[in-house]
């Protein structure tokens, strides 16, 4: 089979590109902040990092190979979301790339040779080795295999050992740079004792409360003012820490009507009936399927959850369908099933026509060393003599694999035959003496003829959409969108804080053209194509720009209308508690609300049971002395006035070491983050991906 397909079959497509592009994931999520789209005039430069191009011929690549990495993962086609996700991971590869290896040059960070060579094959190798190399049995590193993928002149191999070697010394390094940053903070005794105080000092209190749901919303009249005070108090909140923008749309249905579903059932039942008496089922699957279903045993859980435990208990001969599942019918026949192995114990010997002088050559070889161990031949010898893969220095022997695994030819016979069985195979690789070793497990498969359709939309129905679509897109240049929308009894949705490369906008499925277009309009420009969703044409408006930094009163205005709100309240129920008495008796009495007590609370961990989190309540308390009746307070559901019965504080903290230790920990993992904000904060990145996807 090869060494490199060994490998692939069991460690997944490895070293294609950056392994994974696991560069220092650990560093990058919420600390990524760039700056804005910028438009250059090279059309080939997807960003810039500190004068260091990416251009769009090697960043493609990269994106296509997350992609298909997380259609390995996730199963599927790809999508808007997995391709933001692709496109999000291989910019934040580039990102810690770029900025990384400067640190690295400039702290005087290296991996010598010896340090290399101990990572790839000494007693403590590199977590990638001990992932890609394990043994699955085991979970030791098998070093047969390890050692003759290092050793190997194939060019495929030497590439992937390469990139293989490169990724251990960027992890090397990431471990170095990362312990370094951990090293660099500590915990005083001050601060362990406050962390310990702050989980474990107990409070006891009382309160009464005012809510803010007892003033009606519609009878709070805002000022500016009122917006302007909360604004300037919490302008901290407001930083945006990437351009985002905003937009509405409509949308102009293309799901199937009723006379579109009656045409496709026609249809369907026309094919199911056809598929019945069809001569040549794997052929009539294959004309006639949108999805291609390969014609081979499979196993229970491969179709679709609908319809898999159903097929799978039927007998060989019978028809199955049309069944409408989800979005489309399902018609299945059930060509044969068998109880097979749920996986196989092999080895093999793997004769290379090219390295023998031929076809004819490499089967009489193939042919003549299967004679020789029927007759007794040493077959481990015999692999480590004449066998091209990399299992010869194990004698052939392979790991245990299920189907799916291996290429068609050599998992047939080794699933088809019986334990002690020696077969000759031939595979694109060669010609393969085959020892089935023993089956393991086993389980019904089936071997079905598959045809599915997808209820769709007739053209005439979406024809009638698009023409919808095309008339509001012209009628609205120039008049109000939501107003047109409405008179046309249309829905108007929105989709705000829209960031350039996320693959997502409330409502859509497939926005991507549209961001794109977003990031090019003006605020207030109607977007100049219909875009196609998977079940309707939208048109759009952009409505809003909101920069990186912070955002002006305008920007945030309507989003923090309630809490603007809540803020004029409290001050009304503030006034409602002034001189309400020198005990919470009496204010109780006044305001005419009951006295909650409340036990036990921590002031790492500020919720009221059974009310909410109110944070600035607890820190009032943790802050105050008993007995005394408290100003009041604005929390998040009310405003709150209390007295303190008591504080039980905790023993002595028992362990330092173990207190501090603990806090290290959490403190040495955000501060990597830190770091590596700080030194994106200090670069000039410039962002230009929405350009290209």
């Amino acid at each position: 089979m090869g060494l490199m397909t060994f490998l692939r079959n069991r460690a997944g497509y490895i070293l294609v590109f950056a392994i994974g592009f696991a560069i220092v994931a650990f560093l990058v999520g919420d600390a990524i902040n760039v700056g804005k789209p910028f438009w250059s005039a090279n059309q080939k430069v997807v960003g810039s990092i500190d004068g260091n191009d990416i251009n769009i011929d090697e960043f493609g690549p990269k994106v296509d190979q997350g992609v298909n990495q997380m259609k390995q993962q996730y199963g599927g086609s790809a999508n808007a979301q997995m391709t933001a996700m692709a496109v999000d991971q291989a910019w934040n590869a580039e990102l810690a790339k770029v900025l990384l290896t400067k640190e690295y040059d400039r702290l005087g960070l290296t991996v010598s040779e010896d340090e290399l060579l101990d990572l790839l094959q000494g007693q403590n190798p590199s977590p990638l080795i001990k992932q890609y190399f394990s043994n699955p049995q085991t979970g030791q590193v098998d070093r047969a295999t390890l050692m003759n993928f290092l050793k190997s002149k194939e060019p495929q191999a030497l590439q992937q050992s390469t990139m293989l070697q490169e990724e251990i010394k960027n992890q090397a390094l990431q471990t170095k740079y990362s312990n370094l940053i951990r090293n660099s903070v500590y915990v005083t005794s001050l601060e362990a004792t406050d962390e310990y105080n702050n989980r474990n000092k107990l409070a006891n209190f009382k309160y009464v409360s005012l809510d803010y749901a007892s003033i009606p919303d519609k009878s709070v009249k805002l000022t500016d003012g009122d917006y302007s005070e909360y604004y300037d108090q919490n302008k901290a909140r407001f930083n945006n820490p990437q351009e985002t923008r905003a937009f509405e749309y409509v949308t102009f249905s293309i799901s199937p009507n009723k006379a579109d579903s009656l045409a496709i059932k026609a249809q369907v039942d026309k094919i199911a009936a056809d598929f019945q008496v069809a001569k040549n089922d794997s052929l009539f699957a294959a004309i006639n399927s949108e999805v291609k279903i390969p014609f081979t045993y499979l196993t229970k859980g491969k179709l679709d959850p609908a319809v898999d435990s159903a097929v799978f208990a039927l007998p060989a001969g019978s028809f199955y369908g049309p069944k409408l599942t989800g979005n489309s019918y399902k018609i299945i026949k059930v060509v044969a099933t068998r109880i097979s192995p749920d996986s196989v114990k092999a080895s093999h010997i793997l004769i290379d026509p090219t390295k023998v002088g031929g076809e004819d050559k490499a089967a009489k070889l193939a042919d003549s060393l299967k004679t020789l161990i029927l007759k007794g031949g040493n077959f481990a010898e015999l692999a480590k003599n004449y066998s091209v893969d990399g299992s010869k220095d194990k004698g052939g022997e392979l790991p245990t694999f299920s189907r799916g695994q291996m290429v068609p030819e050599f998992e047939n016979a080794a699933f088809d035959g019986k334990p002690g069985d020696l077969k000759v195979v031939k595979s694109q690789y060669g010609y393969h003496i085959l020892k089935i070793e023993k089956h393991i497990g086993s389980s019904k498969v089936a071997k079905l003829a598959y045809v599915e359709k997808a209820l769709t939309a007739s053209s005439k129905t979406q024809a009638a959409a698009y023409k919808a679509a095309s008339s509001f897109l012209a009628d609205v240049k120039g008049n109000d969108f939501s107003k047109l929308a409405t008179q046309k009894g249309l829905k108007v949705g929105v989709a705000d804080k829209v960031a350039p490369t996320q693959g997502f906008a409330a409502g859509l499925d497939n926005p991507r053209k549209l961001i794109q277009d977003a990031y090019v309009a003006d605020k207030g420009d109607v977007l100049p194509e219909i875009y196609t969703m998977s079940n309707a044409y939208v048109v759009a408006r952009l409505t809003n720009i909101s920069p990186k930094g912070i955002l002006s009163l305008a920007d945030v205005k309507k989003e923090i209308e309630p809490m603007v709100i809540n803020a004029v309240k409290a001050k009304q129920l503030k006034e409602k508690f002034a001189n309400a008495g020198s005990n919470l008796d009496q204010v109780a009495a006044k305001v005419a609300r009951p006295v909650n007590p409340v036990q036990n609370v921590v002031f790492a961990n500020p919720v009221i049971p059974g009310v909410a989190q109110e944070n600035a309540l607890v820190g009032s308390v943790f802050g105050s002395q008993p007995g005394k009746v408290s100003a009041p307070v604005q929390g998040e559901r009310g405003v709150y006035v209390f007295t303190v019965d008591g504080f039980t504080s905790p023993a002595p903290i028992a362990n330092m070491f173990k207190q501090k230790e603990s806090m290290l920990l959490s403190l040495g993992q955000r501060s990597l983050g830190s770091a590596f904000q700080a030194l994106q904060e200090n670069a000039k990145i410039k962002d230009n991906r929405v350009k290209f996807y």
